[in-house]
C-alpha cells in the first residue's frame, strides 16, 4: 500500500516568461511511492513544472517543496535526491556511453568503484552493454533515450522525474522502460511522468493531472477519469445527421463527437447498451470499444493541433 507521505507539494506555483504564463497558480501534492502523470497538449506547462521541481528553472511565485525542502533555498540537497530523464538529449558527445555515466556519477560524489558497478548494472539492464565504449554521436535516438534513463538512476534517487522518457523508442524498448518504472514503484520510488502516450500513462500512473494552458483542469486515477468523462464504452460509426438524432433519442445524455466522416458516441450507461441499440438499428462499419484515457484527454483539451 502506498504511503501517504507528501514528497512533492506545490501551492500557487507560477512560472512566467515575460508576459507569457506557462504555469498558472497550480496546487498539487505527490505522495511517496506514487507514479503521477502530467498530461497535456504541447505548451500546456508540463515540462516547465517538472523543470522547477529539479531547480532547473526558478519559480516566479508560489511555493514548491521537494522532500520538505524549498526549491528556492535547497537546490543542492534536492538534486541529490532526484533523478532526471529530461526530454532533450543532453548527453556529452565528447564521451563514450560508459564515460557519460561515470562522469555524471562524480556530481553525487559516488566512489569510483561503486560508480562503475552501478553504471555497468544500468547498461546491462537497458541492453547497452555492447555499446559501453561507443561514442555518443554514433548511437540511435532510442539508445540515447535508454542511456538518459540509465543515467537518471545512477544516484539511486528517491524521486524520479521522467519527461517523455519513451519518445523515439520502439515497442520492445518502451516496455523495458515500463518494467523498470514498475520495479521502482515497488521500491517506493516516487515518479513524475510526462508523456504523450496515453496507453503509457494508463499503464503506469496511479494518478493523472491533466494540464492545459498552465492550469490543472482535472485529476484522478486513470479509471476514475475514464468513468467520469467518457463512460465505459465508445460507439464509432459513419456520420449521419439523422442517425445522430436517433442516437440522442435512444441514449439520453449521450455525448456525440464528429471526427471527419465518423462519429464517436459516449455514454455513462453500462456495458451492453450499444449492442442493444444495434439490434434495433442495423448499421454498417460499426465499432464498439472500451473507453480509454485518450478519449478523456481529447474531450478535455480538444482535438486541435497545438504548436510548441
Amino acid at each position: 500500500m502506498v504511503s501517504r507521505d507528501v514528497l512533492i507539494q506545490a501551492e500557487g506555483l507560477t512560472k512566467k516568461f515575460d508576459d507569457f504564463v506557462a504555469v498558472d497558480h497550480i496546487d498539487f501534492e505527490v505522495h511517496r511511492g506514487e507514479c503521477v502523470g502530467f498530461l497535456g497538449p504541447n505548451g500546456a506547462g508540463k515540462t516547465t513544472t517538472v523543470r522547477m521541481m529539479y531547480c532547473f528553472l526558478p519559480l516566479t511565485s508560489g511555493e514548491l517543496k521537494v522532500a520538505g525542502l524549498s526549491v528556492n533555498n535547497h537546490c543542492r540537497e534536492i538534486k541529490s535526491l532526484v533523478g532526471v530523464a529530461p526530454q532533450e538529449d543532453n548527453l556529452d558527445p565528447d564521451f563514450t556511453v560508459l564515460d557519460n555515466l561515470l562522469v555524471y556519477a562524480r556530481y553525487f560524489d559516488i566512489p569510483k568503484d561503486e560508480a562503475l558497478r552501478r553504471a555497468k548494472a544500468q547498461l546491462k539492464f537497458f541492453q547497452l552493454e555492447e555499446k559501453s565504449g561507443t561514442p555518443i554521436l554514433t548511437l540511435s535516438t532510442g539508445m540515447k533515450r535508454r542511456l538518459i534513463f540509465a543515467r537518471a538512476l545512477l544516484n539511486e534517487p528517491q524521486i524520479l522525474l521522467l519527461d517523455e522518457p519513451t519518445t523515439g523508442l520502439d515497442p520492445q524498448a518502451r516496455h523495458l522502460v515500463w518494467d523498470e518504472v514498475r520495479y521502482l514503484k515497488k521500491q517506493q520510488v516516487t515518479i513524475i511522468l510526462t508523456t504523450h502516450y496515453m496507453e503509457e500513462a494508463q499503464a503506469l500512473c496511479d494518478r493523472i493531472l491533466i494540464v492545459d494552458k498552465g492550469k490543472i483542469i482535472e485529476e484522478g486515477s486513470p479509471a476514475e477519469l475514464v468513468k467520469k468523462h467518457v463512460g465505459e464504452e465508445v460507439l464509432e460509426v459513419d456520420f449521419d445527421e439523422k442517425l445522430a438524432v436517433i442516437l440522442k433519442e435512444a441514449l439520453p445524455g449521450a455525448h456525440i463527437e464528429r471526427l471527419g466522416d465518423r462519429m464517436q458516441i459516449f455514454t455513462d450507461q453500462p456495458h451492453g447498451v450499444f449492442e442493444g441499440f444495434l439490434k434495433e438499428h442495423k448499421l454498417q462499419n460499426v465499432t464498439i470499444r472500451n473507453a480509454n484515457l485518450e478519449d478523456v484527454f481529447l474531450k478535455l483539451t480538444g482535438r486541435g493541433l497545438r504548436e510548441e
